[in-house]
């Protein structure tokens, strides 16, 4: 897949979710430095992208209204790159239903609308490329963030199961599960953030959100045959 740096070559349109802050907003950055036009969607104004808009993920009728205006405005996406979400420490009883209901629908709801929304064109034009940012917990688990953890787990179901069922199109679909990322989303005072935890750490550092933004542009870029696959950058913390 082009990413639209050649002199004859149209830009390529990725449609970037949680593009305010954090991974999303270094993906943003990352995909327009490469060449891309982004359009960026959160819940918040403001943004980096070419196209910024607010909007809930988990609203269908939302995203559908987000992307057919980036199609008009920009051109139909060919990326998709679904980095809204948010984290909640908590213990399993005090998470109610419906908080368990929101996680799963900014989450897991948000690629799925995204992935609905965007797919037509892709399929229509022969190829594509969707990315999820999943967590390393979603791999090994962790404590008082089970709707959390849940969440992102079946964002990796979801992304093998898409892989699979879209491969024959040539639209293909990878996730990145970060290890802990030096966000506002880790908050001061916590345990990410204690020297002591840093210092069991194989680097001994956070990874910087421009480092997820490098891997997750890999993956929308097309430079290799991979779909179905977890990448994660996480400077060692799950080896």
């Amino acid at each position: 897949m082009s990413t639209g740096t050649g002199c004859d070559a149209p830009a390529e349109v990725a449609v970037v979710s949680g593009a305010a802050a954090g991974i999303g907003l270094a993906c943003v950055r990352e995909l327009r430095r490469q060449g891309w036009l982004v359009a960026g969607c959160d819940l918040r104004a403001g943004g980096e992208a070419d196209l910024d808009a607010v909007v809930d993920v988990g609203d269908p009728a939302a995203v559908t209204r987000f992307v057919a205006r980036v199609t008009a405005e920009l051109g139909a996406p060919t990326g998709v790159l679904s980095a809204a979400g948010y984290v909640e420490e908590i213990p399993l009883a005090e998470i109610s239903p419906a908080a368990f209901r929101r996680m799963l629908g900014v989450h897991l709801g948000g690629l799925h609308n995204l992935t609905r929304a965007t797919l037509p064109t892709m399929v229509d034009r022969g190829g594509g490329a969707i990315v999820t940012v999943a967590s390393e917990l979603a791999i090994t688990g962790g404590e008082d963030a089970a709707h959390y953890v849940t969440a992102k787990g079946a964002l990796l179901g979801l992304t093998r199961a898409l892989a699979a069922e879209l491969a024959s199109t040539g639209v293909r679909v990878n996730a990145v599960a970060p290890g802990p990322t030096d966000t506002a989303m880790l908050a001061a005072g916590t345990i990410w953030r204690d020297p002591a935890y840093l210092a069991t750490l194989p680097t001994g550092a956070l990874v910087r959100p421009e480092e997820i933004a490098i891997t997750a542009a890999f993956l929308l870029s097309g430079r290799g045959a991979l779909t179905g696959q977890v990448v994660s950058p996480n400077a060692g913390t799950v080896i």
